[in-house]
């Protein structure tokens, strides 16, 4: 859902330039390099070759709806969906050369309770605290366009860095916004 409000906040921008309120050759003003993008993922379930597509060519609408307790169709469209606008974001911010701009930070490694968006124990929270704290200290990774897999970024740190960086650039135009 996150990343769907990001795509539509740059879409928005990306709009008024080709609507004529602002001209192509301003978009420097609005690039990406103004734009600061921390989009933070609930996490997923540990990737798995969840669907057979032997297996699934032979599904009636009802495999597609319900199968092995859990949704295909819903799982599928909601991966989709997510990678799709994450590859679309990382273009973009790539192609304005301001790929650092952009920070994507999820675990795509849930496993058991951790994965399930409906588990509120102290225990859980406790896991999902933890694997929080653990994501800080990983080093920024983004999606390759090539493959759809998040390859880490040399040279850029750890997310817990990157997000100090945020907060500076933030904190700069805050100041530099109050001085005028």
């Amino acid at each position: 859902m996150v990343l769907q409000q990001t795509q539509m906040a740059i879409t928005h921008i990306m709009k008024e330039i080709l609507m004529g309120k602002h001209k192509f050759s301003d978009i420097e003003s609005i690039d990406g390099r103004q734009m600061l993008v921390l989009s933070l993922g609930t996490g997923m379930p540990k990737r798995s070759e969840r669907y057979d597509a032997h297996k699934a060519s032979r599904w009636g609408l009802l495999n597609w709806v319900f199968d092995n307790g859990s949704s295909p169709i819903f799982n599928i469209y909601s991966d989709a969906s997510s990678d799709m606008v994450d590859i679309h974001v990382t273009t973009l911010f790539r192609s304005l050369n301001a790929q650092k701009n952009y920070l994507r930070i999820q675990e795509d490694n849930l496993e058991g309770d951790t994965s399930s968006v409906d588990i509120a124990t102290d225990e859980n929270m406790k896991a999902l605290e933890d694997i929080g704290r653990k994501l800080l200290s990983e080093k920024v990774s983004r999606v390759d366009l090539e493959t759809g897999i998040f390859q880490e970024v040399e040279g850029e740190g750890t997310n817990s860095e990157a997000l100090t960086r945020f907060a500076s650039l933030l904190s700069e135009e805050r100041k530099h916004r109050r001085s005028k």
